[in-house]
């Protein structure tokens, strides 16, 4: 395997163009390359946790499901497992201007442009985040379970993915799937949330024909209840990026006043009230054990700001799954062959 190809993709994952932190990230995803097995000896291995082969037998059919959904060809994508030596495989780090909700993105040759970047190694992550918090800006760490390579590498079945439930792995395997046959250059915003909204809409069609509807039920107002807070929190964080333009804070003190004055007296007031509204105690209310500042509010947007947009377009144009994902594809097919100057998200959505 060509290292340099290796060293182009980790750009994307690694912390800025440093060859120690290109070196390091290359490493990296090849060792998790080389660690993977062929699913069907994964699965003999009488060492590994019975739960875990049954897992991966689970992902095997969910594939098998996602393509003949969409009646695309098979790829040999997750035909192979990772075993991990931690918890995560990666771990993100989003940074923000103090005064403003945005990703602070980074930018890379022929790869276009990422709003976080991933590091194998947490110490390499918290390192990478002590030079954009001196930097001046604000920052955010999370574990990451699963990542796509965006077609550069056939990705592995990674044993992170066994931390998920049945529902929740069929939506994250559904969601990486789904960027092996759509996927727009340089709109990380547009493909996650069209992932995100496609691998939503297709659970019910799949739990149905797995006769689980029970199950369904249940998770699906879960989601409906996920869904009503996300709407809000968006609400809310344009109420707070308004804030900070009108009162322009001065430095990163002044910022984090006006961030603290939201949280306590408009935040987490409106959290709580839309809870209650969905019968969920305040115990269960997740949104107010998490510690938010502005790094962490720009990340919850790449996933949740557009999704609502998504929706709509269906309602207009194709209420079909299956004829709404071929409108979206006729669209980027018309798009390719104009020069109008926007983005291909501005031309589906507007």
């Amino acid at each position: 395997m060509d290292i340099l190809k290796v060293f182009l993709f980790v750009a994307i994952l690694s912390s800025c163009a440093k060859l120690d932190y290109l070196y390091e990230q290359g490493i990296g995803q090849l060792a998790l390359m080389n660690r993977a097995k062929e699913n069907s000896e994964v699965i003999r291995n009488v060492r590994i946790p019975r739960y875990e082969r049954e897992k991966i037998k689970k992902i095997e059919k969910l594939k098998k499901y996602f393509y003949h959904y969409w009646d695309k060809k098979e790829t040999a994508i997750y035909s192979k497992t990772s075993m991990l030596k931690q918890k995560a495989v990666t771990y993100l780090v989003i940074a923000s201007p103090y005064d403003e909700i945005k990703a602070d993105k980074t930018c890379f040759p022929l790869m276009g442009c990422f709003p976080y970047l991933g590091f194998f190694n947490i110490d390499s992550a918290k390192k990478f985040e002590l030079s954009k918090d001196e930097a001046g800006l604000v920052t955010w760490v999370r574990p990451v379970y699963a990542y796509s390579t965006l077609g550069y590498f056939t990705d592995n079945i990674l044993s992170s993915f066994f931390h998920y439930n049945d529902y929740e792995l069929a939506e994250l395997i559904f969601h990486e799937l789904f960027h092996t046959i759509f996927f727009v250059k340089n709109e990380v915003d547009l493909n996650e949330n069209l992932a995100n909204y496609f691998s939503k809409e297709m659970l019910a069609d799949y739990f149905k024909s797995t006769h689980q509807e029970e199950y369904l039920a249940v998770n699906l107002k879960e989601d409906q209840e996920d869904k009503e807070l996300s709407l809000l929190v968006v609400d809310l964080v344009n109420d707070l990026d308004t804030r900070y333009k009108k009162e322009k804070p001065k430095n990163k003190n002044e910022a984090i006043a006006i961030l603290d004055n939201f949280l306590e007296k408009k935040f987490k007031v409106e959290i709580l009230k839309k809870c209650e509204t969905l019968n969920i105690g305040p115990k269960n209310c997740q949104l107010l054990d998490k510690s938010w500042n502005n790094a962490r509010f720009a990340a919850f947007l790449t996933y949740e700001k557009s999704s609502d947009d998504i929706e709509k377009l269906r309602k207009k144009v194709a209420p079909d799954l299956k004829n709404y994902f071929q409108y979206i594809e006729k669209k980027y097919s018309e798009y390719k062959n104009q020069n109008s100057g926007i983005d291909f998200s501005t031309f589906l959505l507007e």
